[in-house]
């Protein structure tokens, strides 16, 4: 039997289709978890604990003496309700008695946490991250970090800044769950984060040309199937 462009069509279609039907599963699932899950819960924004303004204090305590440090940025932070000048992004002075502090230390990251989560949450473990991979959850930001670790099923898990005492960001289970089904909706499968990686682009235009096939396929075999019923219908004249 000659083969025809029906028969052509047919196999490209089917091989494309076999080509990126499982990412087509994955941008699927991925987009439905996304349209149905609450972005703020994500962000565990539920797991915060209402925190009260602490008292800037007052002019006449300032101090930030030393003949030594060139200052280029100055601001001003509070380490469990105690104040700080932060200079040059790199160390923090006390405002009382000029004494610096390079680093906070555990129990001031455990005081920390404890104070912005949720006191139903039991601190579990500490630890101290001086880096990470493309791949952590707490990949793209400034080390190091005490990484604060709660017991329960939602595997809380809070990063306090070991220079300043920022309090960075909570993670826990259904973030988890949304960075991979991220990384699949993505295909980004290093740093989870590039929307315009060549595999993404690739797959985009296969899947164009399925489409594409499909409604060549659906058009070329209507055409013969007119053809066979017009046939049918002057033979039996």
């Amino acid at each position: 039997m000659r083969k025809n462009n029906k028969y052509y069509i047919r196999r490209a279609h089917r091989f494309l289709g076999v080509t990126i039907g499982v990412q087509f599963l994955f941008w699927t699932i991925s987009g439905l978890y996304f349209t149905w899950t609450d972005l703020d819960e994500i962000h565990g924004d539920h797991f915060l604990a209402e925190t009260s303004n602490q008292n800037s204090p007052t002019l006449q305590s300032m101090k930030l003496t030393s003949d030594s440090l060139d200052i280029h940025s100055l601001e001003l932070k509070f380490v469990n309700q105690v104040a700080y000048f932060w200079v040059n992004d790199s160390i923090l002075i006390n405002t009382e008695n000029g004494n610096s502090k390079k680093q906070i230390s555990a129990g001031e990251a455990r005081a920390i946490a404890r104070s912005n989560i949720k006191s139903e949450y039991e601190i579990q473990a500490v630890s101290f991250l001086t880096e990470t991979d493309a791949h952590h959850e707490f990949r793209g930001r400034s080390l190091p970090v005490w990484q604060i670790d709660f017991k329960g099923s939602k595997n809380l898990t809070a990063y306090i800044d070991a220079q300043n005492g920022d309090f960075h960001t909570v993670r826990h289970r259904d973030w988890r769950w949304f960075d991979f089904l991220w990384m699949t909706h993505t295909m980004d499968y290093e740093t989870r984060d590039d929307f315009n990686n060549t595999l993404i682009r690739a797959f985009s235009v296969f899947g164009l040309l399925t489409v594409s096939s499909g409604f060549l396929l659906f058009f070329v075999t209507a055409k013969t199937k007119r053809r066979k019923k017009s046939k049918n219908s002057i033979n039996k004249f």
